[in-house]
């Protein structure tokens, strides 16, 4: 793709890259070379936790977490869960604050279900069956696995045409849950509204936002604090991932940005 010149400008030591569009990859970079993902984590993780609803682990509203709150609450970041610590800080479904202890409890209850270690459940129920050889969960499920382009790129195809869940499981993981609440996004600051999915943030209009400016509002995703990405545009069969070693800050915001759109602008060109 000829926008992946852009990549060759950035401020970082190593970056790669993939994007998936008609069946087709095209990639930039070493895509074997392992990066820690940060909250890109929280795709794997809330994957694993689909499949383990379709298993009977759990049901997407049983009760889990504070008085009142859901599974769904906690793949949401609705559960009023802290951001770092297990406990509320605001009540369930009345702000959406963005919450890796959420994730990790959600990681608790199918680690004891299951009777092993979540990063286990998860490399045995997504990992393997996708051929990600080169992808752990090493700590936190909401922010401690690292990967590579490779398997990313799988798993982005997995998100195009699911495997191991059902087509309509998936479809609810993509769909606003609690529309109506606002929140913050680590870097871009109070979104009114903040619409999220099970585990997936949902662009909607977000401004300004890691996607692309022109991007459709149905795109979802996730970025992490290690300089990482990925995003899937639900329908399309496109989808892109990008990894690098720089954490994010203020270089990658226009640099993420205009990428996107002349990703975008490609494929529709």
């Amino acid at each position: 793709m000829q926008s992946f010149k852009t990549l060759e400008s950035w401020p970082v030591d190593n970056v790669s890259a993939s994007v998936v569009a008609d069946g087709s990859v095209s990639t930039f970079g070493d895509v074997n070379h392992v990066f820690e993902l940060m909250s890109v984590t929280k795709l794997l993780a809330s994957y694993g936790y689909l499949v383990a609803i379709e298993e009977g682990v759990f049901e997407l509203d049983s009760p889990l977490g504070p008085e009142g709150s859901t599974v769904r609450h906690l793949m949401s970041h609705a559960s009023g869960v802290a951001f770092g610590k297990p406990v509320a800080e605001k009540g369930v479904a009345e702000r959406r604050i963005y919450s890796s202890a959420g994730i990790d409890i959600l990681a608790g209850a199918v680690a004891e279900e299951a009777e092993m270690p979540y990063s286990q459940y998860l490399r045995e129920a997504v990992f393997e069956p996708l051929g990600m050889d080169r992808t752990e969960l090493w700590g936190s499920a909401g922010h401690e696995a690292r990967s590579t382009v490779a398997d990313l790129t799988k798993f982005a195809q997995e998100l195009i045409e699911p495997t191991l869940i059902s087509a309509e499981t998936l479809a609810e993981a993509f769909t606003v849950q609690f529309p109506d609440l606002i929140g913050t996004v680590p870097g871009y600051g109070m979104q009114k509204p903040c619409p999220w999915g099970l585990g997936f943030e949902i662009k909607g209009q977000k401004s300004p936002h890691w996607t692309g400016d022109t991007m459709p509002e149905k795109t979802v995703g996730h970025f992490g604090q290690s300089g990482t990405y990925l995003w899937v545009v639900p329908n399309s069969g496109r989808a892109g991932v990008v990894l690098t070693d720089r954490d994010f800050g203020p270089w990658a915001k226009p640099l993420w940005t205009t990428f996107n759109d002349e990703v975008w602008a490609e494929l529709n060109g």
